[in-house]
Formats: structure tokens, sequence, C-alpha cells
């Protein structure tokens, strides 16, 4: 069976690179490439709506996909356990669709990603430290809040980590109460590195891009997923049996780089 993939944001990096590896595929057919300029409209013939646009338009195109019956593979970043909530509530009322929200779509940075939650129990002091290339429109990145998000619900039981001086610019933004420093640099890619510190310790979980390549496997993984998918199912490490959640929070009961249509 081929399955038919319409991908919103063709235009911009990851969306461009998507294309090209669909077509690629014998049990994928790319039938619609829209970019700013096209009629939503356009990605009704699809099976599955590969989204991969900006924080500000992602939620208009799943809104549009799932209320005209399609399911969803979202790789745009601002998806945060807010707009997740109202998400969850939209595909609720459309049982028969799937929505699967992957903030990065590198296998690397996911298992990265969860040694940092392992790690999260036993320290303390955390601060993730994000680079990505200088076009990248958004910052924290998609793959900064859900890391930080998940830290989080590792240590639900535990406490916020410390974190002092919040009332300084410079001390980074705060989610889930764990500080997320941004670079936007010329010659970077995308790095992440979440930062443990311990009493006479430090411990530092790294992941770098070094090529958009290592998007391939995550996306043509997640859109063979998005095929058959019902509800909502939140990132990479849910299809990979890293995470017991559906919504990807940690928890039973079930939040690109990036996204703005480049790498997470």
């Amino acid at each position: 069976m081929v399955t038919r993939v319409a991908v919103v944001g063709a235009s911009g990096r990851l969306g461009s690179s998507a294309c090209a590896l669909i077509e690629q595929q014998s049990d994928l057919s790319l039938v619609a490439q829209l970019d700013s300029r096209s009629d939503l409209g356009e990605m009704l013939g699809a099976d599955v709506v590969l989204d991969v646009t900006t924080p500000g338009v992602s939620p208009t195109v799943v809104d549009h996909a799932v209320r005209n019956g399609l399911n969803v593979l979202v790789g745009t970043s601002g998806w945060n356990e807010d707009r997740l909530r109202s998400l969850r509530t939209l595909v609720d009322a459309h049982p028969d669709c799937g929505v699967i929200v992957i903030p990065n779509f590198s296998i690397g940075s996911v298992v990265a990603t969860h040694l940092a939650t392992v790690a999260a129990r036993y320290f303390e002091s955390i601060e993730i430290v994000e680079t990505h290339h200088a076009a990248k429109v958004d910052s924290p990145s998609g793959t900064a809040v859900r890391t930080a998000e998940l830290i989080g619900h590792a240590r639900s039981e535990l406490g916020p980590v410390v974190a002092p001086h919040t009332d300084q610019r410079a001390r980074g933004q705060q989610v889930a109460s764990v500080p997320i420093h941004s670079l936007r640099l010329q010659g970077a890619v995308a790095r992440q590195d979440v930062h443990f510190g311990g009493i006479g310790e430090l411990v530092t979980v790294t992941h770098e891009t070094l090529s958009a390549s290592s998007y391939d496997a995550g996306i043509l993984l997640g859109l063979r997923a998005a095929a058959t998918a019902t509800g909502l199912i939140v990132g990479l490490d849910s299809l990979i049996g890293l995470t017991p959640g559906a919504d990807g929070s940690g928890a039973d009961d079930s939040a690109g780089d990036d996204t703005s249509g480049d790498d997470e």
C-alpha cells in the first residue's frame, strides 16, 4: 500500500529535504507540496500531511488537516504542553484521526534527551545550552523545550531544579524550572548540551547534528507510523519505545527542530 503525502512548508530546508526523501520511497507518494502562498485545500488528496512550517502557522495547518479527516505528522517547533492540551481536545473530537508531533527527527537527539531525563533524577543543578544555525527563527528550540519538560516530569517527585539569579535575563529562559540558553551562529547546524552539576563533579549530555541526513530515518519512521495512527502521539521516542506515555510526557495516561521548515 502506498501512502500519499502532502508536505506543508515544502520550500523550507527541512521541507525540501523531506520531499526529496519521500520521492525515493516505493511505499510513499508525494502528492502535494505547499508553501506560504498555497491554499490549504491542496492537501486534501493526501493520506498524511507532513507539517514543517513555522510555530505561528502550524496550529492552523494541523487544525485544517484534522477537521478534514487527515492524519498529520508535525515536525514544527512551538508545540509545548499548553498547545498539546488544546490539540488533544481537537484530536479527541475526531477519533478516526491521528497526529504525531515530533520535535526532533534525529534518533540520536532523542536518545540523548532520554539519557538526560535519566540523569535528571540525580542532580539538582541542570541547564540546557542549544545551538542552531543563524537562520533559525524561533528560540528556544522545540528539542530544548521538550527536553526541559521531560526533565520536569522525571523530577516531578523531587521538585524543581536549582536555578539561581532568575531575575537576570542572561540566566536563560526557564522551562519546567530548567534554564535554556539559545545560540544562533553561522556555521552551526544543531547541537544541544544538557549540563548537570553536582558536588565536586559535572556531567554533560551532548548531541550534535552534523548533516540534515540525520533526520531521514526519523522522518520515514514518523510518516509510516502516521499512516495508521490514531489519537495524539508526541515524540520520536514514543515510536521507538523510550517513553511509556503516548503523549510523550513520561506518564501512563498519555508535548523539527526546527520547525520553521529547518532543522530541529
